[in-house]
């Protein structure tokens, strides 16, 4: 609502029309979507606490992968196509000349940002750990598809492709983080969506072609938006918490809620 429905991030905010003379701008989602579910998703990681085993009784982390990174592979494919109905989607006209040209950019922006920060995250990853790490890749096409989401429309070519590769490195970097902070993110769901969406929110004040882009406007959405996101669901779970209905017990951890929930395993073990 505050910057989709007319709220004080959408330019009709008398504050952001006074201090800033912009609105916010978002085109898809990278705060108002991305950030949001990944700020919310930090403080869910954080009152739950880690897996099982996931850190050891002396702190170190115990990695435990995904079962099918073939799987993990198509996924995220599927997503990189559906992406184009949630980017040049939201330019919501092709109908003539100028909309039709304007879809087209945004496509070729989603495309190159996303190829971009796979790459990089896949580099990044294999100069830190000696080897070509390919869930790191997975996810730097993701966090270059969140980072381009915001400013798909605003953007030249060529910045697309500096965002996505800030973007790939910034996924890279945000999962090592949380590993030092011994915050268990199964699916790396903050520095994809969090770290990236913020990054876009940026972005789009650094690389915009729009000369009403105002870096303060850009600056009160990706602080506003992130905070509000973590401090109010910060509070939901911990109430959950409280009153005992958001972690499983360890004996059904354990088990697996496969058996525990539908009485039969998911996978072959």
């Amino acid at each position: 609502m505050w910057k989709w429905g007319g709220g004080w991030l959408s330019g009709k905010g008398l504050w952001v029309l006074e201090t800033f003379q912009a609105p916010f701008h978002d085109f898809a989602g990278s705060l108002v979507v991305h950030a949001c579910g990944g700020f919310a998703g930090l403080a869910a990681a954080i009152v739950l606490g880690p897996r099982l085993g996931r850190f050891t009784a002396d702190g170190k982390s115990r990695p435990m992968p995904g079962h099918n990174l073939a799987m993990a592979t198509l996924g995220v494919f599927i997503l990189w196509v559906g992406w184009y109905g949630f980017n040049p989607g939201s330019q919501l006209v092709f109908s003539d000349h100028a909309n039709a040209d304007a879809t087209m950019l945004i496509a070729t922006n989603t495309t190159l940002a996303a190829a971009a920060g796979g790459v990089a995250a896949m580099l990044l990853a294999w100069c830190l750990f000696k080897k070509p790490d390919l869930s790191m890749a997975l996810n730097g096409v993701l966090g270059g598809l969140v980072g381009i989401t915001a400013n798909c429309d605003q953007v030249t070519n060529l910045s697309a492709m500096a965002i996505g590769l800030i973007a790939g490195l910034l996924v890279v970097c945000g999962v090592m983080l949380l590993d030092k902070l011994k915050i268990d993110d199964p699916v790396g769901a903050w520095p994809v969506h969090g770290l990236c969406g913020v990054w876009g929110g940026l972005a789009t004040a650094v690389f915009g072609t729009n000369a009403a882009l105002s870096w303060g406007s850009q600056l009160a959405g990706s602080i506003a938006i992130p905070v509000w996101a973590f401090v109010t669901m910060f509070i939901l779970f911990s109430i959950l918490k409280a009153v005992g209905i958001l972690r499983v017990s360890p004996e059904d951890e354990s088990r697996g809620l496969d058996i525990t929930e539908h009485g039969m395993h998911a996978y072959e073990v």
